[in-house]
């Protein structure tokens, strides 16, 4: 994908996120090396999966049960920087004349891309090429190739290489989703070279981890060491049309996946020394090839919204953690925009992708909520409940961090929406090992607590109250539609898989029932709570309602709310808000898309319902109304939505962009045509498809990874199945078996 590349700061700030180079363990904000105009905002940054400072939070008026800390992920050292000096001139492109300028991230090869044609104030001329790459098979590996070529100067050439460990996070007072305070957060434990490694160790101050960062050249460096930094420097004479070639080896290890992180920092770039560069290039390039294979979506007809597909899928991958305690942060690793926590997001809009393409990674994403149960287990005490955990709504190292309760630990819909991912998985791997190993003991522990929260009314029906759904502009609801639906969802695969391990292997079934505690009274309980669930409906509407109280709230005015209003919380008190009938975001719509759980006629009345209401404040919304305009076959609104999708970082239609890509919507790009235009579900009775085709496509590909096959869908005029194994294909109730590939009429379009 290649970027515009205006040099005003804003545009420079919106590409730093979408040029970031990435791989699930690291992230590096797409600055440039040699910096901006010293008048110029940028938030240069490099953030480690998963590293984070404890910081304090402060109330005006506490209780009983609010965390007193949260977390914050850490802008670590800085490995980026490199300048050239020709003939005494600092190169940048603020000075002297830019005759070409270039950028890019190939996400075939896997780096990104800066090419510049420059001449100086002095009239030298310079090409130069910078290529940067997250090892997606060594993790803890960034490599810069900087190629400087001389067009007419013949002289000397001085290179400064710089390893920083003075950085501070990024704030912005003026808006709640990016953190003010708590900006300097590291601290230099150690600085060491050695042998033409240079190495910083820096440490958090109360979450006591640490971070090394070492770097290397191709070239002899002389190291200068500093207070906070290592500045490495050399001299070399150029000829005209001569090049000069610079490779710098930075890596990236710290306390938490490593013993002796300042060691293995070392080890890590002496082994890429002795490798070369173009082994990781050629290595990066046969790992995509692979993934690629697997998650490739191809557009016939409009080929700039191919590239803007596979541009987040991209984003996807290089987002997702790959090693242990790791997730995926709304932003991902591409700027600090809600302190790199993890939300609902992972499970119910990133974990889909994964799951149908890479179930590997998708299960070492599932497996973050077993390796923080415990601490679910206290936030669940600390909220008053006896049984069972509960999912933080925010967190990095699995304790909840919502300062705000009301759209925070309210939104209870976690511990479903985290069941229904571990579902979902299980229905297209039929992997049982993984409800053994950790999967049922997730689903179970979480299950409990709709028994603990929720009880049996007057009319013996289940209710769920002084909870917030998925519209965190309705809070403290009862009976929110969202929540109950999931619920009752949970509750009952837990017994439906409980009997199906039962059946498989009793003795294996008695082990694992004793290992998780499981009661068989609860599973009673839980199957007559999922029976008994009350879903709101409406008679007078035929729709199903957001919570038991939303229709007697007054309606928001919105055709007369100015756009420069937008969105709603950053101009209007919360509790304005609360009292009106509008919703930031897909809510019972959502549970439609999930649940496919009502009859057409209700899931029409309720989208064009909500729809007008609806303002789509969240990133989370428009993928979602896309999804389900294809669902009750409402092609132009199912493609305007999609539009919005889309191109949202891309061309940065929030407006916020610059601090880090919306990396929950990149997935929800996916989903726009694997479940959206293709209508894909994964049930227990096979892949179901109900497709349509926007008018603007002559057709499009998807492929997926279901039960261990390889599956490749097209679908043009017709719809055309290839795949390795033979799989059992339902296409709108006609049930198919499919082997090899197959090519079937289709006349819904």
């Amino acid at each position: 994908m290649q970027v515009k590349n205006n040099l005003d700061n804003n545009s420079l700030m919106v590409n730093e996120s979408l040029l970031s180079t990435s791989n699930g363990y690291f992230g590096v904000r797409g600055n440039f090396e040699e910096g901006y105009r010293n008048d110029y905002d940028t938030i240069r940054g490099t953030y480690i999966n998963g590293f984070y400072e404890t910081t304090d939070i402060t109330y005006g008026e506490g209780a009983f049960g609010y965390p007193n800390t949260s977390q914050k992920i850490v802008n670590v050292i800085d490995g980026q920087t490199i300048k050239i000096y020709i003939d005494g001139e600092l190169f940048n492109l603020f000075d002297g004349k830019v005759i070409d300028f270039k950028r890019k991230l190939d996400i075939e090869k896997g780096y990104s891309l800066r090419y510049i044609e420059w001449i100086s104030k002095k009239g030298h001329h310079l090409k130069i090429t910078i290529k940067r790459l997250a090892s997606f098979t060594t993790l803890e590996l960034f490599i810069i190739d900087y190629e400087v070529e001389s067009v007419n100067y013949s002289g000397e050439i001085q290179i400064e290489s710089t390893l920083n460990a003075d950085v501070k996070n990024y704030s912005n007072k003026s808006d709640q989703r990016v953190a003010s305070g708590h900006t300097k957060l590291l601290h230099v434990d150690k600085i060491d070279k050695n042998h033409g490694i240079a190495t910083i160790s820096s440490k958090t101050k109360i979450s006591n981890l640490t971070i090394a960062s070492s770097m290397n050249h191709n070239l002899n460096m002389e190291y200068t060491v500093k207070e906070n930094s290592i500045i490495g420097m050399v001299k070399k004479n150029i000829k005209a049309s001569e090049k000069i070639s610079l490779i710098k080896y930075i890596s990236f290890t710290d306390s938490i996946r490593h013993d002796d992180c300042f060691k293995e920092s070392k080890n890590v770039v002496n082994v890429a020394m002795k490798n070369g560069e173009k082994y990781y290039f050629k290595d990066q390039e046969e790992y995509l090839n692979e993934f690629w294979k697997y998650s490739k979506i191809n557009i016939d007809g409009e080929i700039e919204e191919e590239k803007a597909i596979n541009y987040n899928i991209y984003q996807l991958l290089s987002s997702i953690g790959k090693v242990k305690n790791t997730n995926i942060s709304a932003k991902g690793l591409s700027g600090e925009g809600y302190e790199g926590h993890y939300f609902w997001d992972t499970e119910i809009y990133m974990v889909p992708f994964f799951t149908l393409t890479n179930p590997q990674l998708a299960k070492r994403l599932l497996k973050f909520r077993y390796e923080t149960l415990e601490s679910a287990k206290i936030e669940a005490e600390k909220l008053g409940h006896k049984k069972g955990v509960k999912i933080p709504w925010r967190t990095i190292s699995g304790s909840e961090c919502s300062a705000y309760f009301l759209s925070g630990s309210a939104q209870y819909h976690i511990n479903a929406d985290v069941a229904y991912s571990y579902i979902q998985y299980y229905l297209a791997t039929n992997d049982t090992e993984f409800l053994k190993e950790f999967g049922l003991e997730v689903l179970y522990k979480t299950a409990l607590l709709w028994l603990d929260v929720g009880y049996f009314n007057n009319e013996g029906k289940f209710s769920i109250d002084a909870v917030t759904g998925p519209d965190e502009y309705t809070v403290m609801v009862n009976n929110n539609y969202y929540t109950n639906s999931l619920a009752k969802y949970h509750l009952k695969w837990v017994c439906k898989l409980s009997s199906i391990l039962e059946k498989e292997n009793i003795s294996d079934w008695n082990r694992l029932k004793s290992k998780i505690a499981i009661n068989e009274n609860e599973l009673t309980n839980m199957k007559n709570a999922s029976e008994k669930m009350i879903l709101l409906y409406s008679d007078e509407l035929k729709i199903n309602l957001q919570d038991d109280a939303f229709l007697k709230r007054k309606e928001w005015d919105l055709e007369n709310t100015s756009e420069e209003n937008y969105p709603l919380l950053l101009h209007y008190h919360p509790l304005y808000i609360y009292r009106y009938k509008v919703s930031k975001q897909a809510d019972t719509i959502l549970a439609h898309f999930l649940l496919d759980n009502e009859t057409d006629i209700i899931m029409k009345n309720s989208y064009s319902y909500y729809e007008k209401i609806t303002t789509h404040d969240s990133s989370l919304s428009p993928c979602i109304f896309s999804i389900m305009a294809s669902r009750i076959k409402k092609i132009d609104k199912a493609y305007h939505y999609y539009k919005m999708t889309s191109k949202l970082d891309i061309e940065n239609i929030k407006g916020n962009t610059k601090d880090g890509l919306h990396i929950a919507n990149a997935g929800g790009v996916y989903m726009t045509i694997v479940y959206g235009f293709s209508g894909l579900r994964i049930k227990e009775n096979g892949i179901h498809l109900s497709p349509i085709k926007p008018k603007e496509w002559t057709s499009y590909t998807f492929r997926i990874n279901y039960k261990n096959s390889l599956v490749k869908v097209t679908i043009s005029d017709k719809i055309n199945i290839e795949t390795e194994k033979e799989i059992s294909l339902i296409i709108d109730k006609t049930k198919y078996l499919i082997s090899g590939k197959r090519s079937l009429n289709y006349n819904n379009f």
